[in-house]
Formats: structure tokens, C-alpha cells, sequence
């Protein structure tokens, strides 16, 4: 298995997914990719494009909805499945828990100027069920899928996803 890493992902944000390349034996480079983060050159059909948590993920098909799309319209045009690999743990384990999320946006706090107190209120951010409805509509209309992982799993997963065993061999 060779992995390409698209040139675009940060260093320090995917270290541990290169140790668990090394770890496992797997070859990798980074290269720009066409679109997403991580393909197998065995497989140049199937990519991965990672999420850091549901909160970038939330701002990538919300604030930043059209570039989201033509990325996934792009990858469809030249055949490409595309796998929106969100590493949120936390009790997100299937698009449906994404029902539950509590965006952090939610609530803000701010100072009351009269008693000089901190106060929270509720903001006109994505709520999870809002974000749930979206994903499926992006799912069903683009074919596109969205699977969730924990951090410390998400090298482990890549491999899967990518024609891997993800195991120790």
C-alpha cells in the first residue's frame, strides 16, 4: 500500500497518523492531491478527506458551503468517491450521533454592562440536528459519505478505508 498525503495538511496535525503509517509498514509520500487528503495509489478512485472535529466540519458545509460542494461535485465528475473522515470522538461515532452534538458556537458569553456580571446566551449557530439533516442531504445528493473516528484512531481507519487490514502484519 503507498498512501499519498495531500501537501495542504499541516505537519503537527497529522504526526500520529504518519507514526501509525510507519507503525503498520505503509509507504506514504505528500503531494498535492486533486481533491481530499489521502489516497491509495493501489485505489486512485477512493479518497479521504479529513476532518479535524465537528465544528470544522460544521464551518466547511455551512459558512464555507459551495466550496465544500464543488469539491465533492469535482471528485464525482472525474469518478472519485470521496469519505469525509471526521475525527470527533467524543461519542460521535455514526452520522447519526451528530443529532446530539451541542455546537460550542451555541452559547455565548458576554458581560452585562450593568451589573458588570459574566452571562451566557444562545446563539443563531448550526445546531446538531440542523447539521445532521445537512450531511444527509450532501450524503443522498452527492454521494459522499461521512464517517466519524476517534484521534488517536484515525491512522488505523485511513488505512481501512484505503484497502488495508489496519492491523498489526
Amino acid at each position: 500500500m503507498n498512501i499519498q498525503i495531500d501537501s495542504r495538511e499541516k505537519a503537527r496535525a497529522i504526526r500520529k497518523i504518519v507514526a501509525e503509517f510507519d507503525r503498520q509498514g505503509v509507504d506514504h509520500f505528500v503531494s498535492k492531491l486533486y481533491v481530499g487528503d489521502y489516497m491509495n495509489y493501489d485505489n486512485p478512485r477512493l479518497i479521504i478527506d479529513r476532518k479535524q472535529d465537528l465544528t470544522e466540519l460544521c464551518g466547511n458545509v455551512c459558512q464555507g458551503h459551495n466550496r465544500f460542494r464543488d469539491e465533492i461535485l469535482r471528485a464525482r465528475e472525474h469518478g472519485i468517491e470521496i469519505i469525509i473522515l471526521c475525527e470527533h470522538g467524543r461519542g460521535i461515532e455514526c452520522l447519526e450521533d451528530v443529532i446530539w452534538w451541542r455546537n460550542p458556537r451555541r452559547i455565548e458569553r458576554y458581560r452585562d454592562p450593568v451589573t458588570g456580571r459574566w452571562m451566557e446566551r444562545e446563539t443563531n449557530a448550526t445546531t446538531g440536528d440542523k447539521l445532521y439533516k445537512i450531511l444527509c442531504t450532501f450524503q443522498r445528493k452527492y454521494g459522499c459519505r461521512f464517517l466519524f473516528c476517534e484521534k488517536k484512531d484515525t491512522g488505523r481507519r485511513i488505512i481501512e478505508l484505503l484497502g488495508g487490514d489496519g492491523h498489526d502484519g
